[in-house]
């Protein structure tokens, strides 16, 4: 195995790997934002369910099944966003790291880097297409009560 440790090689390797560190830049910016969703429909979840308990409007609790039964659905998108960006971040750092080990150690490993760093778009696009339906389904959860005069 040929061992290529010279500053040409590992400065190549380094430029390499890092421009699939930009996607992973924008995949933790979405985290972010879906764990952000995530906790908002578990807060909202927890206050409808509370107040459901309680309540002794029967009409107010059926809303209030319906309600949840539709934030369960958005938690469960939001949270195979979430999977699927995880899933991405994996791949594009295992992408990184076979560039560079490739470019620095003379490893055939571009075959590998390629098909991990396809899939982990794909993963990347996936989740978006999560995120869109979940955010579609937030909206259509809204009443404008006051808008129907």
């Amino acid at each position: 195995m040929n061992f290529a440790f010279d500053s040409t090689n590992i400065t190549h390797g380094i430029q390499l790997a890092v421009a699939p560190v930009f996607l992973l830049t924008a995949v933790a910016g979405m985290i972010g934002a879906v764990a952000g969703r995530l906790a908002r429909i578990i807060d909202r979840a927890r206050t409808v369910e509370e107040r459901a308990r309680v309540s002794k409007d029967e009409d107010f609790v059926q809303r209030a099944y319906t309600e949840l039964g539709q934030l369960r659905l958005r938690g469960r998108i939001a949270n195979g966003s979430i999977g699927l960006l995880t899933l991405c971040a994996v791949l594009i750092g295992l992408t990184i790291i076979l560039l560079f080990l490739g470019e620095t150690m003379g490893l055939e490993a571009v075959r590998l880097a390629v098909t991990g760093f396809l899939a982990g778009v794909v993963s990347f696009v996936l989740a978006l297409l999560c995120f869109m339906v979940e955010t579609v389904l937030a909206t259509r959860l809204l009443n404008f009560h006051m808008l129907k005069k």
